[in-house]
């Protein structure tokens, strides 16, 4: 009988010391050649408007049938990302996006979005495994680039992105478990920098 008695006193001591060691990880990663912001950027800044070719960005890595998470866009998708509504018409657009307005069917895009996120739960176990207080720190990068090709020609680039992610979420339950769950996965996807 004392040998239960002395795992349950042992599990009760590790849960109120906060052992966060066993706290959940996660991670995304998306699935790409680039392992950092700074890898995926220097082969975006490569691409020269109106003189690399679609099979210059493909040596570059952009090429949706080899890269993962690249989407193609039809010209109709790539009218309504830059002209949502009427007020924007085909004179306010830069050349090489005007140039895809007028080729139609010779226009496509690719849209890249490629990250590496990291959230490790942080704090007393007990509690978090109960919803009273959970917290979490989270690191990555995120980029997004938009490439415009006409006939196989660059014609237009943008890019955006987050070199560096690093932030706290921060969620306090008074009820415990009596209240809606809290994903703190989620939560922790909108942190900004700090």
């Amino acid at each position: 009988m004392r040998l239960p008695t002395a795992i349950l006193l042992a599990l009760v001591l590790s849960l109120n010391s906060g052992c966060s060691g066993m706290l959940p990880v996660a991670k995304t990663t998306d699935e790409s050649r680039w392992d950092s912001f700074d890898q995926v950027k220097a082969s975006f800044d490569l691409i020269v408007p109106f003189s690399t070719t679609k099979n210059d960005l493909q040596k570059l890595g952009f090429d949706p049938y080899q890269t993962a998470n690249i989407q193609i866009l039809n010209y109709l998708a790539i009218i309504a990302k830059f002209m949502p509504n009427t007020n924007i018409t085909k004179a306010d657009l830069p050349q090489g996006l005007q140039g895809c307005v007028e080729a139609t069917d010779s226009c496509i895009a690719y849209e890249l979005k490629t990250q590496n996120l990291k959230s490790q739960r942080e704090g007393n176990l007990f509690l978090d495994l109960l919803r009273f207080k959970r917290q979490a720190h989270q690191t990555g990068w995120r980029f997004s680039a938009f490439i415009v090709l006409v006939n196989d020609l660059v014609v237009y680039k943008l890019w955006d992105g987050q070199p560096r992610i690093q932030g706290e979420v921060y969620k306090k339950n008074p009820l415990g478990p009596l209240q809606e769950p809290a994903d703190l996965a989620t939560d922790a996807a909108v942190v900004g920098t700090f």
